[in-house]
Formats: C-alpha cells, sequence, structure tokens
C-alpha cells in the first residue's frame, strides 16, 4: 500500500521537482564547511532533560565567533576553529570545549567539562538554527497564558544524597519568562533562565562552566518542590517558600585562623615554577587580598572580573593581590597552562600560584594555619602588618544584583580603610 502511494506520488510529481527534494533531503544531512550564522537554540542532555541556553553565530573580521546567552549574560567565545566539517571552541578562561559537527541547519556534538583529577565528562550537545523573525523560547514552544507567578524571594533547600543545604531563590517574571539566581553559602549558580508553564518551571544556564537544570512545580501549600541537576554527576531534590526576609548569613561555612595569634603565611609557586611566599619584599608593607579559587570555577571567574578593574585602580594605593589557584589536575605543567589560559582570557595581572587540586580536604592540607576550606573562592584580607582582618568564604555575582553591589561596596570600603592605618614601623 505504502509503495503503491510512494510511486503515486512519483508520477505526480515533475522529475525536477523530484531531484530538487531529493537533493535538499540529503543535504540537510549532509556536513557543511562553515556553520551558519544566526541565532541557534542550543541544549545540553543532563539526566533531567535538556537544559537550553541561548547560542548565537557570529562571522566578525572573517572569524567565526560564538555567543552563549543566558537571562542578561552574553558570554562571547572567539576560540573557534573549524576542520573537515567539525566546529571546535575552547570557552574562555575554562579548559571545557566544544566539538561538534556541522549541518545546514543545525550542530550536533558534545561538550567536555575537565572535572576533578583531570576527568572528563561529556555531555551531548546539540543546537538548531532558528528561522530569522521567528518567536525564540527556551522550554516551552507553546507558551501558556496562564501561568503561577513565581516572582520574589524563595527560602530554599537543596538536598543531595541525604545532605541538606540552604539556598535563597530570586526570581523575576514577565509573563512565562522567568529569570534570576540561586545563591548557596559558597556561591550563586549564576545567570538562570527559564519558563513558567502553569505551575510547573523549567530554568537552566550554560557560560562554559557548569550546567544548571531546575525542574520545579507549585505545590498545594504554594511551596516550590522539584530537583536540580549541574551536569552529569549531581544531582538534588529542591524544596522551597516564599520569604521576603530570608538571608544566608550565619548559615554557611566559616573559615577562620586556628591561632589568632599565628601569622597566616604561604609559599607556592608561580606558573615559571619559582616560590613565591607572602612574606616576599613584594608584599611587604602592603594591604594583601589573597583568593582562593580555580580556573574551573564560575564563581572565580566571577571574582577575577571583579578584581582586574580592581586591582588596575588600587594596586599604586599600595594593594596586591595573590591568587591561590587549586586546578583539576595533579601535574603542575597542566595545572600551570589552566591557569595560564584563565589569566588570558580574563586579563589577570595579578599574581597567581599553583597551590594545589581542587579537593577541599586537600587544599586545607595546603594551608594548615586555617580551619578549613569549604569552598571556592574563598577571600582573605590582610593588612599592611601582616595580620588577617576578613575571611569571606563564596561570591555573590553579578547575577545576584543587589548583594553584588553590596558586597563590592563593602570590600572596597574595608580595603579604604586598611590602606588608611599607618604602615607598621621598621625600626627595632
Amino acid at each position: 500500500m505504502y509503495a503503491a502511494a510512494w510511486n503515486s506520488a512519483q508520477r505526480s510529481i515533475s522529475r525536477p521537482v523530484l531531484a530538487g527534494l531529493l537533493v535538499t533531503i540529503a543535504a540537510c544531512g549532509r556536513p557543511v564547511d562553515e556553520p551558519q550564522t544566526g541565532d541557534y537554540r542550543a541544549t545540553l542532555a543532563l539526566p533531567g532533560g535538556e537544559a537550553p541556553f541561548g547560542l548565537e553565530v557570529r562571522k566578525e573580521n572573517d572569524r567565526f565567533v560564538l555567543y552563549l546567552e543566558n537571562a542578561a549574560e552574553r558570554t562571547r567565545v572567539d576560540n573557534v576553529t573549524l576542520t573537515d566539517g567539525e566546529l571546535s571552541a575552547v570557552f574562555p578562561g575554562y579548559e571545557n570545549s566544544l566539538h561538534a559537527r556541522m549541518y545546514r541547519d543545525r550542530l550536533e556534538g558534545s561538550v567536555t567539562l575537565i572535572k576533578d583529577r583531570s576527568k572528563e565528562q561529556v555531555i551531548p550537545f546539540h543546537a538548531q538554527r532558528q528561522d530569522p523573525g521567528a518567536a525564540t523560547y527556551r522550554f516551552y514552544k507553546e507558551p501558556l497564558t496562564d501561568n503561577a507567578d513565581l516572582s520574589g524571594r524563595w527560602e530554599m533547600t537543596l538536598t543531595s544524597e541525604g545532605k541538606s543545604s540552604p539556598a535563597v531563590a530570586i526570581l523575576e517574571q514577565q509573563h512565562d519568562r522567568i529569570t534570576g539566581t540561586v545563591m548557596t553559602p559558597t556561591g550563586d549558580h549564576r545567570f538562570l533562565e527559564g519558563q513558567v508553564h502553569g505551575e510547573a518551571a523549567q530554568l537552566s544556564t550554560f557560560a562554559g562552566g557548569l550546567a544548571y537544570l531546575y525542574k520545579v512545580k507549585v505545590n498545594g501549600k504554594g511551596e516550590l518542590e522539584g530537583e536540580m541537576w549541574q551536569g552529569l554527576a549531581s544531582h538534588s531534590t529542591v524544596k522551597a517558600r516564599r520569604n521576603d526576609d530570608v538571608t544566608l548569613e550565619g548559615k554557611g561555612p566559616n573559615t577562620q585562623l586556628r591561632d589568632e595569634k599565628s601569622r597566616f603565611d604561604f609559599t607556592f609557586r608561580d606558573l615559571d615554577g619559582n616560590e613565591v611566599s607572602l612574606h616576599d619584599e613584594k608584599f611587604r608593607n602592603k594591604v594583601v587580598v589573597v583568593t582562593l579559587g580555580g580556573s574551573w570555577c564560575p564563581n572565580c571567574h566571577d571574582e577575577a572580573v571583579f578584581l582586574v578593574p580592581f586591582y588596575a585602580e588600587y594596586r599604586p594605593k599600595g594593594v596586591e593581590i595573590v591568587a591561590l589557584m587549586f586546578e583539576r589536575h595533579g601535574e603542575f605543567d597542566r595545572a600551570a597552562q589552566a591557569v595560564q589560559g584563565y589569566r588570558k582570557d580574563l586579563g589577570i595581572e595579578f599574581t597567581t600560584l599553583i597551590a594545589g587540586v581542587s579537593d577541599t580536604d586537600e587544599a586545607s592540607k595546603a594551608l594548615p594555619t586555617l580551619t578549613g576550606i569549604y569552598g571556592y573562592p574563598t577571600t582573605i584580607v590582610v593588612d599592611r602588618a601582616g595580620t588577617v582582618r576578613d575571611i569571606h568564604v563564596g561570591f555573590s555575582g553579578p547575577a545576584t544584583g543587589k548583594h553584588y553591589e553590596e558586597y563590592v561596596a563593602e570590600f572596597r570600603g574595608l580595603i579604604e580603610q586598611l590602606l588608611a592605618e599607618p604602615a607598621p614601623s621598621t625600626s627595632g
């Protein structure tokens, strides 16, 4: 029956038209040498489903560049190469990469994330080019007009493997589009974007570092219940209730000096293998900001983006910054190579030292004068006399809005206060 129908259809279509159709069908499945420029709906296949993000392919100065789009964030990726029908890209400041076959209207491949001890997490990737002028969407192609209002501040609990941790969700909503972030005691989940669909909502983000996917529903009590996935290996259940006054103050880990009378110090190697210590002449009588992080850490990227212009402004006033980098690799050369790319892409000029691997237990051993390292970044401020004046775990990045602005103002205020204090006497 179907064969007869096909033969009948063939007879009703002229040979030139049929040949054109066959050529078009074949072209859709054949790799091409260059991607089409324009907007794509890109997705990563996580255990919980598709984690979408916006992707624009552009050609600038005869080179292809990518833009990753999540809410208000737009991340430029200019390390892009085309070879034998495949597009490869390395995300700025990371070792993470994209490899995809190029077709007429889509990209098919995978994103590789470098994890602990140099292990690779390979996530399936797909990107479909959107027709110019067509309505774009994140999760639901057909939006609903009667949707729950999820805007506001939510007191959240994330539970993974029986262990619960506090969080705060800050959400804004226009019609079915929802944006915001989730703050935790050690950082935030950066620029989340999604859609509300009736009583359900999904949000996601990917900007080259970590991939997040949230799926939640409003229950009968007006609370949120659902799940969150980060990459392929991390999964949490989600519960949240509205609370305009919720904060994370006092709910997070607290790093301190083991002995308040002891002097905070360290000796690690720079990217050339030279040993650098906090008591070196370069830091004498300076206010020193010591930040513990890694090139793999998105919140560390946010902090570095803030510290780069801050250093340019405050270095002439007597401030130095040292980044102790805890990388994914145990081998010094591989760690140094990762940090070199991080420095280059983010425009870092302050000192960066290879301090160890990213495991927090190993980091705690590397800095025994501290009670422990619980998250990245952790920022330690040392005054002109070498005394620790502040230790702050985590970083509230630009996605947190007023929280980021408040942190920046408090940080600047502390630095100004310490610079105003007299330098210690060298007599003696």
